[in-house]
């Protein structure tokens, strides 16, 4: 009983979190996008656990076609040291991954919908545009941009923030942290889209 508790919990994480990465999404075109990585609160001087895989999913979301069209927006400010979340990711994926791409900085954020509108301006000129960090998270922040800016919210596609067993010992509690977190979007902005046949 146990084990089959376990493993129904593990594929209910790994299910919720996957609908979470499909929702308020679509197949958008174009050849300039935006990858705007959302930071997560940290207290050192360098890019803690959380912040340094989304600065990873952020990059694997370029994709290596689009990489010389593509902005990775890093957004965070200084919530829990003196030094802005952003500027800690950026230096991460220059000085650690090697990234040598387009980068721009949003450094004043304090809450997700901050994270959004402070982004706004930088998205302007984005065919595409991809929202990377934790999936409910990353749902949020999409339903923000839909709030506020529904018409740069067409643009949005999909990130490579969501893999099968990519953190499954954890999804479990990630999907009833997101369920909480997600409490105030409505029905329609937590589904995935419908998929049309043809």
């Amino acid at each position: 009983m146990a084990a089959a508790g376990a493993v129904a919990a593990l594929a209910w994480g790994e299910w919720v979190n996957r609908r979470w990465s499909r929702a308020l999404v679509a197949n958008g075109g174009g050849a300039a996008a935006a990858v705007v990585v959302l930071g997560y609160k940290n207290p050192r001087a360098t890019a803690n656990f959380v912040n340094r895989w989304r600065v990873r999913a952020g990059i694997r979301s370029i994709g290596t076609a689009a990489e010389h069209e593509t902005c990775v927006i890093f957004s965070g400010g200084a919530v829990g040291s003196s030094v802005p979340e952003a500027r800690l990711m950026a230096g991460y994926a220059r000085s650690v991954l090697g990234f040598e791409g387009r980068v721009l900085l949003e450094e004043r954020s304090a809450t997700t919908w901050e994270n959004i509108a402070n982004v706004l301006p930088l998205l302007e000129s984005a065919d595409r545009i991809k929202i990377v960090s934790q999936p409910a998270h990353a749902l949020k922040a999409r339903a923000y941009l839909r709030r506020q800016r529904p018409d740069l919210a067409e643009r949005l596609v999909r990130a490579e923030d969501y893999r099968p067993g990519e953190w499954l010992i954890v999804k479990p509690l990630l999907a009833l942290h997101g369920v909480w977190t997600l409490r105030g979007l409505t029905a329609d902005e937590r589904k995935p889209p419908r998929r049309t046949a043809g």
